[in-house]
């Protein structure tokens, strides 16, 4: 009974993790309105998104970075009209208000829409400011996260596999005393 209690679990378990790993895996089918790498205001929209190819060649990030070192940061201006106004970027390690620059790009003109650097990020927080010097001016932000853990985001994560297995456990602990109840009856008739 253990074995088939073991084995239903694990199966459980898979069903649960790949129904959520679909869910996470869409951020790439999500609309822009809902992408958690776009900052909006009014129309005008940005893209953030930042490499690591010494790490992983295919990896693409947005606001938390796995590992410390080379960040290949790239802005994509999804409207036209930010591609018509001076656009810089500033990094700056902890808060705008409180933090050290390291890295800044110029502001001037991105027709192709791109915005690309490299900066070396040490492990912390940091915050890129996106500013486009139109009337009025725009100015978007992000927070990144490098080699650090979210634990908020870890525990609702798992908050739904969790919940599978207990929902899982509690239908098995019925089946049994539902089974040893049959069994009693069986014997007492």
């Amino acid at each position: 009974m253990v074995k088939q209690l073991t084995q239903a679990s694990i199966a459980a378990f898979v069903l649960v993790a790949m129904l959520y790993a679909g869910s996470v895996i869409a951020h790439g089918k999500v609309s822009l309105e809902e992408d958690p790498c776009v900052r909006q205001i009014g129309e005008n929209m940005v893209h953030l998104s930042t490499y690591q190819p010494q790490y992983d060649e295919g990896g693409h990030y947005c606001t938390d970075i796995p590992l410390a070192g080379d960040t290949y940061l790239v802005i994509d201006l999804i409207d036209s009209a930010v591609r018509n106004m001076p656009v810089g970027v500033k990094v700056y390690r902890g808060s705008e208000t409180d933090g050290d620059i390291v890295m800044q790009l110029p502001a001037k003109l991105h027709p192709d829409g791109v915005i690309n650097g490299t900066g070396k990020l040490e492990k912390g927080l940091y915050s890129v400011i996106v500013t486009a010097e139109g009337i009025p001016p725009l100015k978007y932000q992000y927070r990144l996260r490098v080699e650090m853990v979210d634990y908020m985001k870890l525990l609702r994560a798992s908050i739904a596999p969790v919940m599978g297995l207990l929902i899982l456990a509690w239908l098995i602990h019925k089946l049994k005393l539902l089974k040893r109840l049959r069994k009693w009856r069986a014997a007492h008739h």
